[in-house]
């Protein structure tokens, strides 16, 4: 008889029971309260719902209440929906690559019902009420009920099966908050079904259904409204709809940029990339765009099975969405002064005192002769009986008035009246309204769109100059020039190396008329420096440009006479992205009649 081979070391590795196991699941897909909320609301959005309020105490932890109008559960299904990975979104022969719900998994209430005591009570139409529990994975049997058509999922004791999650949930009042932008968030993407959220017995959300312009109004509030400017198109890869705000109306964090795609809201990495590189050029660094934009792909051309939450996507064609993107908020962005009106982001003194109304604008100026026929300001005929008047202050520049005796024009900018400080040009709009300009600002973006349109006709224009200028730099910065002329070369500026530490410059921008070039130089040797070699060269001839511009612009301390400033005013009225300079600060701040009366407590 052959003997038995000896007994190894028990197995180390064992199935984890049931309940665990779930309880595990359930930390990727209920993290917190607001994921429980978002997953119960979705399930009743692809449930055909067209009415959804949810109750919440206690931030969601003692209590989440969701109820909804739609086609409900018969008691067959109502045992399956706690089942893991029964669904009644993917039919047999689906695809993971064709999704068109919001769930699909099969996770969310078992996973709820595995750390909370989970009840659900469901009628079809036409049929009866039934209702089934779960707590702490344990399962109830379905039993009659009572209850109107539609669903209720009530949640209560979130975590009580994980007292070590419950431990790392924040106040019950924060909690809340993320519950309730969950909700919004959906409300958005959903505009035709009404929402109504209640957190410890008041109400924090009331939306009636509505079209998707007056959702984002609901949700965004009327000063982004007011900031917005439609973004459209149609591509091959997407259908895109939406409002952005202007660059004026910007935000010190990325919470304000809704994304929805096929009606799925989506925090995704790419999207966002893309509204960042769309207004890198026209908001000051650190500060973040507001948009609600809505994307129509086919559902086999993105993914959504990606990360547990659903709210990260991957295209297959991602470079072509982002691009489609970028390419309608710039057209969407490329409005001239006065198009569109927006609030300003301004301190809290000034906003105390009424500022708060005042609304952005833009506007320009030019300087030298040179520039200003170079980028087309026509000047026009002096004001009949102008009147000159200087009030100076000692040290101070002088405010100067500059017209008297001419009504207002019926231009979205107005009429140049004054000048302060030799930096800030005053204008009157027909309506009234008090528009301050930043002439520094205002022309360096002029300058900035009139370098950028000769870039893409192929070249910015040069100007030799008449005797070549010698600039001695340090040596690695010298050599960095040098070794970018072409790429100088194709922004007008004509460079060679004139031994060591030393930069020869033949040629300037025609549009800067004759500056010492050495500034400007110091100034792109610094950006190169900055720059990574491997940077887009596109990426590196935006930055270029902007630096070029802001050189070339008349200078705060520079009188402007009135003719040079209605035609400046007039040019800014036909320059895209005119909101902000080069490096995003807004160049106008317009006051309206309504505005002056609240700072005067005339209102």
């Amino acid at each position: 008889m052959d003997s038995l081979p000896p007994a190894g070391p028990p197995p180390r590795i064992r199935r984890l029971p049931e309940t665990t196991a779930n309880r595990i699941a359930a930390g990727e897909v209920v993290e917190r309260p607001a994921a429980a909320v978002k997953e119960m609301v979705e399930n009743a959005l692809d449930a055909g719902a067209r009415r959804i309020a949810v109750t919440l105490e206690g931030g969601g932890m003692d209590r989440i209440l969701v109820e909804d109008d739609g086609s409900g559960m018969g008691p067959e299904d109502l045992a399956l929906a706690v089942e893991r990975h029964a669904t009644s979104k993917l039919p047999e022969e689906a695809t993971l690559f064709r999704i068109a719900t919001l769930g699909f998994r099969g996770e969310a209430l078992p996973s709820i019902g595995a750390v909370a005591r989970l009840s659900i009570t469901s009628r079809p139409a036409g049929g009866d009420a039934h209702r089934i529990a779960v707590e702490g994975g344990r399962v109830s049997d379905v039993a009659p009920a009572s209850g109107a058509p539609g669903t209720r999922v009530e949640v209560r004791d979130l975590f009580f099966a994980t007292p070590a999650r419950r431990k790392f949930l924040r106040h019950p009042r924060a909690e809340a908050e993320h519950a309730i932008d969950a909700v919004r968030r959906l409300a958005l993407a959903w505009p035709g079904v009404a929402f109504r959220v209640e957190t410890d017995g008041r109400e924090a959300l009331n939306l009636p259904a509505a079209d998707w312009e007056t959702r984002i109004r609901q949700i965004l509030g009327p000063d982004f409204a007011a900031a917005a400017v439609p973004v459209e198109a149609v591509t091959t890869v997407l259908d895109l709809r939406g409002l952005a705000a202007l660059p004026s109306h910007t935000r010190a964090t990325g919470a304000a940029q809704h994304l929805v795609v096929n009606s799925r809201p989506v925090r995704d990495p790419l999207l966002r990339v893309a509204l960042r590189v769309a207004y890198r050029d026209v908001i000051e660094a650190g500060r973040h765009p507001a948009a609600a934009l809505f994307l129509d792909i086919p559902p086999e051309s993105v993914d959504v099975n990606v990360h547990p939450m659903k709210t990260e996507l991957r295209f297959r064609d991602g470079e072509q969405v982002k691009s489609a993107l970028i390419s309608a908020l710039r057209r969407a962005l490329s409005v001239g002064a006065g198009a569109a009106v927006a609030v300003p982001s301004l301190p809290p003194a000034m906003r105390a005192t009424g500022f708060a109304e005042a609304s952005l604008s833009l506007a320009p100026p030019p300087g030298a002769p040179m520039v200003q026929r170079a980028l087309g300001l026509a000047a026009p005929p002096p004001a009949p009986r102008a009147m000159f008047e200087e009030r100076a202050t000692p040290g101070q520049p002088a405010a100067r008035e500059v017209v008297a005796e001419r009504a207002p024009e019926a231009h979205p900018l107005g009429r140049a009246v004054a000048q302060i400080l030799d930096t800030y040009i005053v204008a009157e709009a027909a309506d009234g309204a008090l528009l301050l300009v930043d002439q520094h600002a205002a022309h360096e973006r002029l300058t900035h769109e009139a370098l950028s349109a000769q870039l893409v006709e192929g070249g910015v224009r040069a100007q030799p100059l008449l005797l070549p200028a010698v600039v001695d730099l340090p040596a690695g910065d010298a050599e960095r020039l040098v070794g970018a002329a072409d790429l100088l070369a194709r922004l007008g500026l004509e460079i060679e190396g004139f031994g060591a530490g030393a930069v020869l410059v033949r040629a300037l921008p025609a549009l800067l008329g004759a500056p010492d070039p050495a500034p400007l130089l110091k100034d792109l040797a610094e950006q190169l420096a900055e720059t990574d070699d491997a940077a887009a060269l596109r990426d590196r001839l935006d930055a270029a440009v902007a630096r070029i511009a802001c050189h070339g612009s008349i200078r705060a301390g520079r009188r402007l006479r009135p003719e040079e400033m209605d035609a400046l005013l007039r040019q800014m009225e036909a320059t895209p992205r005119a909101a902000t300079c080069s490096h995003g600060r807004p160049t106008v701040l317009r006051l309206d009649a309504a505005a002056l009366e609240r700072m005067f407590g005339r209102r």
